[in-house]
């Protein structure tokens, strides 16, 4: 039986550690594709234009919009991210599964475009850890800090519109759990082209019979 590509958002708030369980989950699931986002902010330390993010101006972030060249969107912290809509459209529609690991705004717009995609919500143990956490990475200005925190309590409200929602209190216990969340979406009948299988099963048949 042959399969339908499945959109796999992982969203929470910011320093709850996403990327952390996604490239945790992927090293567990290797054949998943993942989307790169688009971002006007600048380059932190370690990070690689084309691996961890295109890194773009105004400008040019301005021109996907405009060309309809992004599924979703968003200014997060006075800077624009955005996933570009071709290559998650054109893995999607030969069977493979792709995976957003995105903010909530541009979560909500793909569950417009994609009400099909699966929606994790990443939560942190309370807003204190989250906090510490933030301050911990060492990758944000105390003001930015500061900004986040005050979004956390909207941002933690959201997650009734999610499918699946998971603390990240340990990492291990977060990625096994995120694991087992795409492993049954994949075993769900709704994901399977049954109604093409059996088409190609009953032409097969027939091309396989002894004629008149």
């Amino acid at each position: 039986m042959t399969r339908k590509g499945i959109l796999f958002i992982i969203s929470g708030p910011s320093g709850v550690g996403k990327g952390t369980i996604k490239d945790a989950v992927l090293e567990k699931i290797t054949d998943m594709q993942v989307s790169i986002s688009a971002t006007t902010r600048e380059p932190r330390s370690g990070e690689i234009n084309g691996r961890d993010y295109f890194f773009v101006d105004q400008h040019r972030f301005q021109q996907l919009i405009d060309k309809d060249e992004l599924l979703e969107y968003a200014n997060v912290y006075n800077n624009m991210y955005g996933t570009p809509r071709q290559f998650v459209e054109e893995n999607l529609n030969r069977g493979q599964d792709v995976m957003l690991e995105i903010d909530i705004q541009g979560a909500f717009q793909v569950k417009l475009r994609k009400p099909e995609g699966v929606f994790i919500f990443i939560a942190p143990p309370s807003i204190e850890e989250l906090s510490l956490r933030l301050a911990a990475r060492g990758k944000d200005t105390q003001k930015s800090i500061e900004l986040r925190l005050a979004a956390c309590k909207w941002e933690m409200e959201q997650l009734k519109h999610y499918d699946y929602v998971v603390v990240n209190n340990d990492l291990k216990n977060a990625v096994d759990k995120v694991c087992s969340i795409i492993t049954a979406e994949r075993c769900k009948v709704k994901n399977f082209n049954l109604e093409r299988d059996m088409i190609d099963s009953s032409f097969n048949q027939g091309s396989n019979g002894s004629g008149p």
